[in-house]
């Protein structure tokens, strides 16, 4: 349990709640401390599924500028790994993650929400990278996690003009993937990663791992990583369950293992 950060866990989904008033400002202690807590419920057989939410008004507004603007070249070069680590610690968690965003995700805010699987945004949230309006790029994973996501072109407008997108744009262009009202975001974050709570949790691991990997490489390698995964889980106590509950046309009963 960290100053800033925390996790809450209930009926298998945990949240990883930022709270540093007023606007979530990631500074150094703050992105540590989210790096300690993806490491804690991936790590943790009792959590199905994890939410990241940073409260009613706001979602992250970004790295805390008053902290980076005296941090010289050396200083950054040897921040910006650890930043990166705790970010990509949160993108390795192998359990379905869902982004609650409401309010502003921007800059490294944005990184964050980046970082999950699905993103579930307020009807007010405004995200965008505006690195460049500060004479920098994006440092948490921005120039490549969002390409990957909404193409080159897209990535290459949002990065380059650092303008905000409301979430009726962040939607059309698959930077979010559902809108609801701001005062449903939470709710509905949760309530999807509940439908992963008694799921079959080495598959969607499994699952999880072979999209990411086999994204990073050419398809033919992304083929074999799904066919090694894929043949893997038959060694699993949830695929022999799974199996003969279709066959016995009931319920399946996961385990986990």
């Amino acid at each position: 349990m960290g100053e800033f950060v925390r996790v809450e866990t209930d009926g298998g989904v945990a949240t990883i709640r930022l709270d540093r008033p007023k606007m979530n400002a990631l500074n150094g202690q703050v992105q540590r401390e989210i790096g300690e807590c993806a490491r804690q419920v991936d790590a943790d057989p009792a959590v199905a599924a994890v939410v990241i939410y940073g409260g009613e008004r706001v979602f992250a507004a970004g790295a805390d500028i008053k902290e980076m603007a005296d941090m010289s070249y050396a200083d950054m070069s040897t921040h910006s790994s650890v930043l990166q680590d705790c970010f990509t610690a949160v993108a390795r968690i192998g359990k379905p993650v869902i982004a609650a965003i409401t309010g502003y995700a921007l800059g490294g805010g944005c990184e964050l929400a980046l970082c999950a699987d699905v993103r579930i945004a307020g009807e007010s949230a405004r995200l965008g990278q505006p690195e460049i309006l500060l004479g920098i790029i994006p440092g948490a994973g921005g120039t490549q996690r969002l390409p990957r996501l909404i193409g080159p072109a897209r990535a290459k407008d949002l990065i380059f003009t650092g303008r905000h997108v409301t979430a009726d744009e962040a939607l059309r262009i698959g930077l979010v993937d559902r809108v609801v009202p701001d005062a449903d975001v939470y709710t509905e974050a949760l309530a999807y990663a509940a439908k992963f709570a008694g799921g079959p949790a080495v598959a969607l691991r499994a699952a999880k791992q072979a999209i990411d990997h086999g994204l990073e490489a050419d398809l033919d390698t992304g083929l074999e990583v799904e066919r090694l995964q894929f043949s893997a889980l038959f060694a699993t106590d949830d695929a022999k369950i799974g199996m003969r509950a279709f066959a016995e046309k009931t319920q399946a009963k996961f385990t986990g293992r």
